[in-house]
């Protein structure tokens, strides 16, 4: 079965890259997938899946019906929508809207999925249980995985794949990691409150800004010594707003940040740990807080047993030379960590680097990937779901 997979998927090819560089050509943002998904529709109507469209607003689901009596339904879930991003990659293919981009590989995985759909729909007898693909938007802002949940993407699903590009290991290479591959990000907004007052005269006044400074050194202080530091936690504070003058003694500052950890039980503990040093300081300087703490997405938490049947695909197809266990986590998020709560699932990563030239991480304006590894990806889906199904 596994040389019949590759066989179909090398035919497929040519056609693989046409669809990924109209995708990339034709960037669009979270939410806004319109043409993707009617484009994702019509080639998986042409495979002869059932399609339906607006599902999670502006996505996509293809129903691959199994040939055998298994109740089993795998999931595969791949993410449409690019990034605000202004392209300088210089392709001929390139962004064809200013200022939008796929800068995180979605068209690839996008194309991943069409593709897998493709050689799926030729190997028919050979699945005893159905398929569904769900072909997701709005990924970058974390909210598509919950609305294609809330539309019943999720139901009568037993287990879901997914993939996602990793720039930093060889084109063609797969990355499989076991257990936590990305962290829970959470969204954090303090504002603090004194009272202004003359720059000349602090002592008659409450210095917001200078509590802010207070609240931001002490929390990145008190992480590395009240958290277990085999239990990485990161708190960063992107944005920070306060004063009017540069004589005046701000009376208000909001900071915005991003609180990150790969634990449930840490992440459960986050809020009120970050709320008892705010309140503490604030009171020591006499000024008051408010706090708002907004849950993300869970820490994506790859199921063993389904991990491994990636791994053994991908060994027989390509061999342990191009199989790479990752020991470390992400502290990236990933919001098909949401999928996870309704069924078991894994995710691997796709090594897209090129080896003789420059390297661009995800989200930058020169991101570009190695093509060829689009053939590994569609072969290592294709044949974990068969495997899914014929494990020995």
């Amino acid at each position: 079965m596994l040389s019949r997979i590759k066989d179909i998927a090398a035919s497929l090819a040519p056609r693989l890259i046409e669809i990924r560089r109209h995708i990339h050509s034709h960037p669009e943002l979270s939410g806004q997938e319109y043409q993707t998904a009617a484009y994702v529709a019509g080639v998986l109507s042409s495979c002869g899946l059932h399609v339906q469209e607006l599902v999670g607003k502006t996505g996509v689901i293809g129903e691959f019906p199994g040939q055998g009596h298994d109740p089993r339904r795998l999931a595969i879930r791949t993410d449409m929508d690019a990034l605000p991003i202004y392209e300088r990659t210089g392709l001929e293919f390139a962004s064809h809207k200013p200022g939008i981009m796929h800068a995180c590989g979605h068209d690839v995985h996008t194309t991943i999925g069409l593709g897998t759909a493709m050689v799926l729909s030729q190997l028919g007898e050979a699945l005893p249980g159905d398929v569904r693909f769900l072909f997701q938007p709005a990924e970058e802002t974390a909210q598509g995985a919950s609305w294609m949940i809330r539309d019943g993407a999720m139901q009568g699903v037993s287990a879901i794949f997914s993939v996602h590009v990793f720039p930093t290991i060889p084109g063609g290479s797969i990355g499989i990691r076991y257990g936590a591959l990305t962290a829970a990000a959470d969204d954090l907004e303090l504002i603090i409150t004194g009272e202004s007052g003359h720059g000349a005269r602090p002592h008659e006044a409450i210095d917001a800004i200078w509590i802010a400074s207070q609240v931001i050194t002490t929390l990145q202080q008190a992480i590395s010594r009240t958290h277990n530091p085999l239990r990485p936690v990161v708190l960063s504070i992107g944005q920070i707003q306060g004063g009017r003058a540069p004589n005046v003694i701000a009376d208000q500052v909001r900071m915005l940040g991003t609180v990150r950890s790969l634990h449930p039980e840490t992440s459960a503990s986050l809020p009120a740990w970050i709320e008892k040093i705010v309140a503490g300081i604030c009171e020591s300087f006499g000024a008051r807080y408010e706090m708002h703490y907004r849950r993300g997405v869970p820490s994506v938490q790859n199921d063993p047993a389904l991990t491994q049947i990636v791994e053994a695909a991908a060994q027989e197809a390509w061999g342990n030379d191009r199989i790479q266990v990752l020991l470390e986590p992400s502290l990236g998020a990933e919001d098909f960590a949401l999928y996870l709560e309704h069924a078991p699932g894994t995710m691997f990563r796709l090594g897209v680097a090129y080896p003789d030239q420059p390297n661009y991480p995800l989200h930058h304006p020169q991101f570009h990937v190695n093509e060829a590894a689009i053939i590994t990806g569609v072969v290592t889906m294709a044949y974990s779901v068969y495997k899914y199904w014929h494990p020995a």
